[in-house]
């Protein structure tokens, strides 16, 4: 142990209860910090998981066209042809797609496409004996269908290959099932253009995001075009991809290179990546109140060091020490209760998160879940810590500094400020 730190561990029994005040902020910040982040974070990263596994990364949609209006006119004059170009602002969108078997071959030859699947959409009435909704149904490939979803995962009852080897077999949100009072098993009708047809419920999931589990039937793509009088197309391509940072890049390149409207999971989710971001800022910013009273309470703690130690300083100046050797006492005091406080708090935090985690708790709504979620990562520790850093640290530089400035000789005198 260096001389300079053995003196400041002496310093700092001299006010154990100043001292353990600023240690207590310091756990509770760097603690609070680590649980507000992991929960807050961990709620925004599962309702990410729950939208690309419901509605994909990247969503093909229209084809879009250039509002370009071309007149070209040939002659000679002066030996010279001439042509005229007028171009309008803004694009136009001609809805669905064509050729989706094409353009899902197009897509896959992109590096960072895992999966395509063509659906088609369209609106109906749903009528069981219990009761008449209007829903939207989803004609899929299943195959195709699992590779850029988690619908596998989403079945709460029945089976999957049970609608795979039906024709007439659906997939209804849990949602939807209750209150139509509809189990596995049971039959309801279908009304679309004047054409109504039953079919039998072949398994129900539940994504947890109600706008999806209270409207949406999934039924085999034959099916479905025949229903909805759709022999070709379709009304968009559901793409995943392996990074998932990545869609919006990915989005803009497809969309230049196949003239088809593709929109990222960040652009289709924004408001709710908004509301999250926001959590985030003004939970940190609560938080670190507690660390900042702990950079105060430092302050103060050390200023009446100087204040009750300035014979000790002037004996120290006597022996030698310079005015940086007294500077680094004070400080390596801020540190040492820094470093206790910030470890402290680490343990504190992650227990307390580990605690959080297995609280039972049923959230639905935008995202199912039956615990309290939260997010591990290193990086909530490194910014507690360093939030601790800079707000302590900042705090001891000026008692520091002024112990740095004492003269013996003003001691002596008893002149020293």
């Amino acid at each position: 142990m260096s001389p300079n730190l053995r003196i400041a561990t002496r310093f700092l029994t001299a006010r154990k209860r100043a001292m353990l005040m600023s240690l207590s902020c310091i756990v509770l910040g760097v603690g609070l910090f680590v649980v507000t982040q992991a929960t807050t974070s961990g709620v925004e990263q599962f309702f990410i998981r729950t939208i690309l596994g419901t509605n994909g990364a990247i969503r093909i949609e229209d084809k879009i066209q250039d509002t370009i209006r071309s007149m070209a006119a040939s002659g000679r004059e002066g030996g010279s042809n001439f042509r005229i170009a007028m171009r309008s602002e803004g694009k136009k969108y001609i809805e669905g797609i064509e050729e989706p078997k094409l353009v899902a071959d197009a897509l896959r030859r992109f590096s960072n496409v895992a999966g395509v699947s063509e659906v088609l959409r369209g609106s109906v009435v749903i009528r069981s004996p219990a009761k008449t909704d209007a829903v939207q149904v989803f004609g899929i490939i299943l195959d195709n269908h699992l590779r850029v979803s988690d619908l596998e995962h989403q079945i709460v009852q029945g089976s999957l290959d049970d609608f795979r080897h039906s024709p007439s077999g659906a997939l209804l949100g849990r949602e939807m099932a209750d209150r139509l009072q509809l189990d596995v098993g049971d039959s309801f009708v279908l009304d679309t253009l004047g054409e109504s047809r039953r079919y039998r419920v072949s398994a129900l999931y539940e994504t947890g995001v109600s706008d999806i589990d209270r409207v949406r039937v999934y039924l085999n793509m034959g099916e479905a075009r025949s229903l909805l009088k759709r022999p070709t197309g379709a009304s968009f391509l559901q793409v995943n991809i392996f990074n998932k940072d990545r869609a919006p890049q990915d989005a803009a390149q497809i969309e230049a290179t196949l003239q088809y409207s593709a929109a990222s999971w960040q652009e289709r989710e924004k408001v709710w990546l908004e509301v999250f971001r926001a959590l985030r800022y003004s939970t940190a910013i609560t938080v670190s109140v507690f660390t900042l009273i702990a950079g105060l309470a430092m302050f103060n703690t050390l200023a009446m060091i100087v204040m009750e130690k300035t014979k000790e300083i002037a004996i120290l100046r006597s022996m030698g020490y310079t005015r940086q050797d007294i500077s680094r006492i004070f400080l390596w005091q801020a540190a040492v209760v820094l470093m206790i406080g910030t470890v402290a708090g680490w343990i504190v935090g992650a227990a307390v998160t580990y605690g959080i985690s297995n609280i039972p708790i049923r959230i639905r709504g935008i995202f199912t879940a039956d615990t309290s979620i939260v997010n591990w990562s290193i990086w909530h520790y490194v910014a507690a810590t360093t939030i601790s850093i800079l707000m302590v640290m900042a705090a001891s530089l000026i008692p520091a500094r002024r112990a740095a400035r004492l003269e013996p000789g003003d001691v002596i005198r008893g002149t020293a400020q």
